[in-house]
């Protein structure tokens, strides 16, 4: 028998696969499942994007180019990140990847070491620490309760840094909570991460989809000195509906983005071409359909926490979010009842229990390390959701 490596032992399995398989025998049993586990737009890709790479077919790009990017699609990041973020890179400093996922295990393999530190907030997005385990990095955990709108602070991440800690995550607008946090928060938090020297990973895979006057602020463009340790995430799945495209990009200081260069062309080499022609449409092309998808997540947010306020009496709450798609409903007030018969111990069993017995999927807290709450999604249309919604509330009524 073959023996796989102590590091893919270290990876623990997803948890949301059993409520994900689930979900998938009752539809192909001829059921309805209503779907709030979602990670994704419900929106097709705008077709001047799909236009795009078909124009690229039929000219016949469709060969390897540079492992790190298309140069036009570089440059294109650039002035995104100068027009969006007021941050100024060269080309050399951007590297094009399989997803974002894909740029922050490049960014996390580049920069950590066995044994480094690095700090996550919790409620988390559940790849985070299995990356950070993968490359023999330890995941350490600050967590951000509902009673600040599930952020962390400045005092919160001085008091979590040891001599060993070499990285704090930062994810604002935030998977799963949907928290955004204000220029004020993330200034004192840099002010922290640059007195003890820690590198910056910024995820702003989400940056676009904020909501109620709420605005995105890069935690590189606090000062050079912190843009210096800061590795920005960032993509085109959430805010262009090209999750399946899979393209994502991180801007760095010239030493990391090389050395990130120069595995990534043994690793993957180049995304796949006719991609980063769609990707070069999505950043230069109209941005409509990305506002029209905008306010359309709006729309189901705030109808979402309409219907979410009038079940506080039945034991459930919420924290509003302002940005991403997604809602930590708070269900813990729940736990100790049971329903038809069986006690509910916490989020994984109110998962399985909604989907089970009310055709509802939804992701248990407990695979972003916050077993009080399930996330639900609203990149579902209105209908689904708000019958999914009546669901759940008749679930929570059911519970004695």
């Amino acid at each position: 028998m073959i023996k796989v490596s102590e590091r893919v032992k270290a990876i623990a399995p997803s948890m949301t696969l059993a409520i994900s398989a689930k979900a998938n025998e009752l539809k192909a049993a001829g059921e309805k499942v209503i779907n709030f586990g979602v990670g994704e737009p419900d929106f097709n890709t705008p077709e001047h994007i799909v236009a795009a790479a078909k124009d690229a077919l039929d000219k016949g790009y469709t060969k390897y180019v540079a492992a790190a990017g298309l140069p036009a699609l570089k440059k294109a990041i650039v002035k995104k990140l100068k027009i969006d973020n007021n941050l100024d890179y060269e080309p050399s400093q951007i590297i094009v990847s399989n997803g974002a996922k894909h740029s922050i295990f490049n960014a996390i393999f580049a920069t950590i070491n066995e044994g480094d530190e690095v700090l996550i907030p919790k409620p988390y997005w559940l790849t985070y620490p299995e990356v950070i385990k993968s490359c023999g990095g330890i995941p350490e955990y600050i967590y951000a309760t509902p009673r600040h709108g599930y952020k962390i602070t400045a005092a919160q991440v001085e008091a979590a840094v040891t001599p060993r800690t070499k990285m704090l995550i930062f994810n604002s607008p935030c998977n799963p909570t949907g928290a955004v946090y204000t220029q004020d928060e993330i200034k004192a938090i840099a002010e922290v991460c640059i007195k003890h020297d820690l590198i910056v990973l910024a995820d702003e895979i989400y940056e676009k989809l904020i909501y109620g006057g709420q605005e995105h602020f890069s935690i590189a463009a606090v000062s050079p000195e912190m843009k210096e340790r800061t590795i920005v995430i960032n993509g085109v799945s959430k805010s262009y509906a090209m999750t399946g495209w899979r393209l994502g990009y991180l801007a760095c200081p010239e030493n990391v983005a090389k050395a990130i260069s120069s595995f990534q062309s043994h690793s993957t080499s180049n995304v796949n071409t006719m991609t980063q022609y769609a990707a070069l449409a999505a950043l230069e092309g109209d941005d409509k359909p990305m506002r029209d998808m905008i306010a359309a997540f709006g729309r189901r947010r705030d109808k979402m926490l309409e219907m979410l306020e009038s079940y506080k009496p039945l034991g459930l709450d919420y924290v509003k979010p302002d940005g991403a798609f997604y809602v930590m409903l708070l269900c813990d007030k729940l736990y100790g009842k049971s329903f038809r018969g069986q006690k509910i111990h916490g989020s994984m069993d109110v998962a399985d229990m909604l989907l089970t017995h009310k055709k509802v999927a939804a992701t248990p807290g407990v695979c972003f390390g916050d077993d009080d709450a399930i996330r639900l999604s609203y990149a579902l249309s209105t209908k689904d959701m708000l019958e999914g919604l009546e669901a759940i509330a008749d679930f929570a009524r059911e519970c004695k």
